[in-house]
């Protein structure tokens, strides 16, 4: 175990740093940079004036020197200054980053749990009524845009049933702490954890019915149905265990993907997390900012799949990390 995580820390270091150079130039390829923006919104875009920015901003100097000195700022956890927001980008990153990790981990929970059990019952009704309805309905949420499932529940929980929120994270205006500030974010969660999560709910179902169905054929399994084993405790104690690792493996490979979900669910609900944030830094090409988040998301998932193959060895004592 310690040779592995040893091991990992050294690879994670290597691939930080990659990201942080494909990161780097891909922003700093596109057009325009922030003395452009603010050159333009105060109507003062004289060239000397946009010189006097760049040179504030530190972008007259060689692309080069600039991404050195990038790296020497993250070496230190450093990830610099929004001249945008007029706030250090681990302050800003930090004031969001709990509304994000609140969105995402009720989505992937609310996904894993629904998605699981839903794969689990179709796998035990293979070839059924069930198996075909539970089929139609993953395919249904896999193929809806996430944005268009967002604005329909809104339309109809928020504004023709006026059961939930329309949108933000709290009632600003109803003043409340507590059990009562607690229940209105967990009302304000509501829609954007399951628009996020249903598309990944749909995937979780479809997996863990083909992983079932695949260890249902495995020999141990055979065995066990001839020595009389109950199909019940077939299923839970011996398929469904050996059926998550898939899962498993998914949810690290997704987490990514998880986060690039989340920017447009938090635009649709007004929901104040980095998602939004990264939004509105990339059109006023706040590169600092922007930089800051793709780093943080990058080291989340990073983490995560490391910790995915820590959750190997108990889903399965056969696997070392050796």
């Amino acid at each position: 175990m310690l040779t592995y995580l040893r091991r990992s820390a050294a690879q994670v270091v290597f691939v930080l740093l990659g990201i942080a150079l494909i990161n780097f130039f891909l922003l700093h390829l596109a057009p325009g940079d922030a003395a452009q923006v603010l050159a333009g919104e105060s109507g003062a875009a004289t060239p000397e004036y946009m010189e006097a920015l760049r040179r504030q901003f530190g972008l007259d100097q060689p692309l080069y020197v600039q991404f050195l000195r990038y790296l020497g700022n993250l070496v230190t956890f450093d990830l610099g200054y929004s001249f945008r927001q007029s706030l250090p980008v681990s302050e800003l990153i930090l004031q969001r980053l709990p509304a994000t990790l609140l969105l995402m981990g009720t989505a992937i929970g609310f996904a894993l749990v629904a998605g699981c059990a839903l794969g689990f019952l179709a796998a035990r009704r293979a070839g059924k009524l069930t198996d075909t309805v539970i089929s139609i309905v993953a395919l249904l949420f896999y193929a809806t845009p996430v944005f268009w499932v967002g604005i329909m529940l809104i339309v109809v929980f928020s504004v023709m049933l006026d059961w939930l929120p329309v949108g933000g994270m709290t009632s600003v205006e109803a003043n409340l702490s507590g059990l009562a500030l607690v229940g209105d974010v967990a009302l304000h969660l509501v829609l954007p954890a399951v628009t996020l999560g249903l598309f990944y709910l749909a995937i979780y179902a479809r997996l863990m019915r083909a992983a079932m169905l695949e260890v249902y054929g495995q020999d141990f399994v055979r065995t066990a149905r001839a020595k009389g084993v109950r199909p019940r405790r077939i299923a839970w104690r011996h398929v469904l265990r050996n059926a998550l690792l898939p899962i498993v493996t998914t949810l690290g490979v997704q987490l990514g993907s998880i986060l690039g979900g989340a920017v447009l669910v938090e635009t649709v609900f007004s929901w104040p997390g980095l998602g939004r944030l990264a939004f509105a830094a990339l059109f006023q090409r706040d590169l600092n900012l922007l930089l800051g988040i793709l780093f943080c998301s990058s080291v989340v998932v990073v983490l995560v799949n490391i910790a995915v193959d820590l959750v190997y060895t108990l889903l399965d004592p056969r696997i070392e990390l050796n």
